[in-house]
């Protein structure tokens, strides 16, 4: 990024969220540059959500995703509401379209505040996740931490949400694993030629489900809508 764009910090129940202002500008925000703000104390993020001007007819606005690592990121359900409620604010619209690396994303604000965005359908093949080799059926995949006759993880169900995700289902309490310790491992596995969302559920009643996040790029954060919507199918 060439010089300095105008960014506001927000938190998106709980994730971090910088919203970047990159239209009007040909350049974009470089992996140095998020690497840089997340080294800072006062800028530490999880995601970096940079607005561009629109590339495609029929989309409001393109917007880059990149990781507190540097890498980029194809979905982020929590910034997009960020920046939905960023650009209501700014122009009183109330509904978007969007086009991200995970295609294009429908969102808005509605009469009560609250902001919704249609991440689209949750992909279930083996290549679209993707995944390094064939599983015919990815609601379970061979694939588990720790001791082989005792894993203390293992058969995640496997969708992409526009970004790969893991979900290890458990029945005891989410917080009890060591995700920062596994998390690392699970993320780089070589079944994820493009690395991983990792997230621990717990189903708690027929409507509502814990869940705990290792985020691809930007490990462990409070929130992740993304997994979320990965969690729910």
């Amino acid at each position: 990024m060439a010089g300095t764009a105008p960014f506001a910090k927000m938190n998106g129940i709980g994730n971090e969220i910088i919203v970047a202002d990159m239209r009007g500008r040909g350049d974009k925000v470089t992996a140095a540059a998020a690497i840089a703000l997340n080294a800072d104390a006062a800028t530490k993020f999880d995601q970096i959500m940079a607005i561009h001007d629109p590339r495609t007819t029929g989309t409001a606005y393109y917007v880059d995703i990149l990781n507190s690592d540097g890498t980029g990121a194809q979905a982020c359900g929590n910034g997009m509401r960020c920046v939905v409620q960023a650009l209501a604010a700014e122009t009183g619209q109330k509904t978007f379209t969007f086009e991200t690396r995970a295609g294009i994303l429908n969102a808005q604000e509605h009469a009560d505040g609250s902001i919704s965005v249609d991440m689209g359908k949750p992909r279930f093949g083996w290549q679209e996740i993707p995944l390094a080799e064939e599983f015919r059926d990815t609601r379970m995949i061979e694939l588990q931490i720790g001791p082989i006759d005792a894993p203390v993880l293992h058969s995640p169900s496997v969708v992409s949400m526009g970004n790969p995700h893991a979900i290890f289902w458990v029945d005891r309490d989410v917080w009890s694993y060591e995700l920062d310790r596994f998390g690392p491992l699970l993320e780089n596995h070589p079944i994820f030629p493009e690395r991983a969302n990792i997230t621990i559920a717990q189903v708690t009643s027929p409507e509502t489900m814990i869940i705990r996040t290792w985020e691809r790029g930007a490990g462990l954060t409070k929130a992740c809508g993304s997994a979320a919507c990965a969690a729910l199918p």
